[in-house]
């Protein structure tokens, strides 16, 4: 697997187009070479494309909306092939009632927009957060997801940190679709000194990483994908190459 970062860590950074070619150089002089779009910062899709290019970063998959999907495939699909890349993840586009029919709606949203990108050459994967561990009929809406595409038209993005949010084994789930990945939010869980869950750098918090890396490697995933949705206890920056550091010398790829 090839070290990745979704960019969504550093948004904060993206306020203009002058910040996001200097925080895409500081990411390529950490040692990172692909990142994980999400969004292109108010840019048109081509000056942002350049900027990866021009600082030596990859798009390796972006994260899109279920609903943009199916409102605006066109858009999406083009905006991707500008990117060159193939591969969307989209996460929990919300359901209208949370029993068993809403749920699965919600699943046939996901299934259809999977199956919009399949016929134009592209792939999605669905990015859990905690919320599909909840339960419905004996069954994590996660499953209920995952059933309801087919494994040829739905790939899965396992998030680590949001999968043990829910009360999951991150590694079981990474195993449990393992031949159905195209990709893992390789994210970690810590303790503040107020009792609180918080993300930490990559290899510094309470996530089993042993198990977890030999789960990742014996599956599909093609990318780790470091990703900070905030950093309450570290710099961001130093969480950000701690992190790669970390991965790098687990033995994940970095070209």
């Amino acid at each position: 697997m090839k070290i990745a970062i979704q960019l969504y860590t550093i948004r904060e950074h993206f306020s203009s187009q002058e910040e996001i070619v200097k925080a895409a150089k500081k990411l390529s002089g950490i040692g990172y070479k692909y990142v994980e779009t999400a969004g292109t910062a108010n840019l048109q899709t081509k000056q942002f494309k350049q900027i990866m290019d021009d600082a030596g970063l990859t798009v390796c998959s972006s994260h899109v909306g279920v609903d943009a999907i199916l409102k605006e495939p066109e858009l999406v699909i083009e905006q991707q092939l500008i990117l060159d890349a193939r591969t969307c993840n989209a996460s929990w586009p919300g359901a209208e009632t949370k029993d068993m029919e809403g749920i699965k709606k919600t699943a046939e949203k996901i299934a259809k927009a999977a199956e919009i990108l399949k016929k134009n050459g592209l792939t999605l994967g669905y990015h859990n957060h905690g919320i599909e561990f909840a339960r419905c009929n004996g069954k994590t809406w996660l499953e209920i997801i995952m059933e309801t595409a087919s494994p040829g038209i739905l790939t899965a993005q396992i998030d680590t940190y949001w999968v043990q949010y829910g009360g999951g084994d991150p590694a079981y789930w990474i195993s449990k679709y393992s031949q159905r990945l195209n990709s893992i939010h390789f994210k970690d869980m810590g303790m503040s000194e107020d009792n609180k869950q918080a993300m930490v750098p990559v290899g510094t918090g309470n996530l089993n990483w042993t198990k977890i890396l030999t789960a990742a490697r014996d599956s599909s995933a093609k990318y780790a994908i470091m990703e900070m949705d905030f950093s309450p206890l570290v710099p961001l920056w130093d969480a950000i190459k701690i992190s790669f550091e970390n991965m790098k010398n687990w033995g994940l790829e970095t070209d």
